[in-house]
């Protein structure tokens, strides 16, 4: 059996801040929901709503790492590692879901009276906003270090869920400030938030199909994939190359050119000694397949 598509060491770390941003958010769900009740103000009951969408992808994203760190089979000879950003996609669509939702019943609220919220809310949103931004931090770190586009996706809907309860706060004292008039302001803060939530949903969208998609990822490769196969005796250059990202590894495609006259022994050797130098000087390369072009 080959090796997991994912390193474990990463799955288990993705896998751990996900399960730390469930832990927080179930907290926050009801806190928000209670807070937003007893404090009349829709604009926090949305923000509860966003918390809640918060848990059900991440539990996406927890199945997506442990799906993707599956060894490759016969029916998977490239291993799950799709199934990292299919999860980050799910997320992206379950805030915009939030989000639609969000400015639906704010348009509603904003169109029927009712009471200014209750100053103790602003509190609970100075709260939420510290604790979210601190949790967006942290598991954005570990997805830039991991590199996996399910856990960057999982860090933004935490910032997108600051930013609610920010739009939120601001909304709130408008209103206790502004006083009777006002009182739809955390209703327009709501609806501001919604289009936040869309713009963070395309900023985990794009990369994410990008990589389901085998797009290039960023970058020139081609100058360090040149000097590492340039190490190995006989290899002359590279002519073509390709690269794609699955889950947090990197598949290659390399064209190496070797001199004309030697045998199909020794371009075999070449080929292995190329493909074994790019693995040991790029961890994240999970394969390289190496084609010898003779000049």
């Amino acid at each position: 059996m080959e090796p997991s598509t994912l390193e474990p060491h990463k799955a288990r770390r993705g896998e751990k801040t996900t399960l730390v941003g469930i832990a927080v958010n179930i907290g926050l769900v009801l806190v928000k929901g209670t807070a937003g009740w007893l404090g009349n103000s829709y604009a926090l009951i949305a923000d509860a709503l966003e918390s809640a969408t918060d848990i059900v992808t991440s539990i996406f994203v927890w199945f997506g790492l442990r799906t993707a760190s599956k060894a490759p089979d016969r029916n998977h000879p490239y291993g799950h590692g799709k199934a990292e950003p299919l999860a980050a996609m799910v997320v992206a669509l379950a805030l915009v879901g939030a989000a639609v939702l969000i400015a639906v019943q704010s348009v509603q609220n904003i169109q029927t009276p009712h009471e200014i919220p209750k100053p103790f809310t602003l509190a609970v949103l100075a709260g939420v906003v510290v604790i979210k931004e601190i949790l967006f931090r942290r598991i954005a770190k570990v997805g830039a270090e991991v590199e996996s586009s399910a856990v960057k996706a999982d860090a933004w809907h935490h910032r997108s869920d600051a930013i609610t309860s920010l739009t939120a706060f601001i909304g709130i004292g408008v209103a206790l400030i502004g006083g009777p008039g006002y009182e739809s302001a955390d209703d327009w803060a709501a609806l501001l938030a919604s289009g936040f939530i869309i713009y963070n949903a395309y900023h985990i969208f794009r990369p994410s199909f990008g990589e389901i998609m085998d797009e290039t990822p960023a970058g020139d490769w081609q100058p360090e994939l040149e000097a590492i196969a340039r190490q190995i005796p006989h290899v002359k250059g590279i002519d073509k190359y390709r690269v794609r990202k699955t889950g947090f590894e990197y598949f290659v495609d390399l064209h190496v050119l070797v001199p004309g006259e030697l045998s199909v022994s020794e371009g075999h050797t070449i080929a292995h000694a190329v493909k074994a130098a790019i693995i040991a000087e790029k961890p994240a390369v999970y394969d390289v397949l190496v084609h010898i072009e003779p000049v």
